[in-house]
């Protein structure tokens, strides 16, 4: 059994600048190595995540491992959340 939290594989890609994201829908992705939050536009699609950055973001202590159809991550933060004023 593998351990982690499980993603679809298919909401890990590269944007055109570089960094490897989740896509949490509604605009939103995630930077798995900074675990910033980042407004998200199709445009910025650069390729779909490869093996090599996986190794990469595990060498780095993000990702604990991975297959076709899923890549299991250490825990990230969480999404801001707004507070009652």
């Amino acid at each position: 059994m593998t351990s982690g939290i499980p993603v679809t594989r298919g909401w890990v890609f590269v944007l055109k600048t570089g960094e490897v994201v989740i896509d949490w829908a509604d605009g939103r992705v995630q930077d798995i190595m900074s675990g910033d939050f980042l407004v998200y536009d199709e445009k910025d699609y650069g390729r779909p995540v490869q093996d090599t950055d996986l190794e990469s973001l595990r060498n780095n202590g993000l990702v604990v491992s991975w297959d076709a159809r899923t890549v299991y991550l250490v825990p990230l933060p969480e999404p801001p959340r707004h507070t009652i004023d």
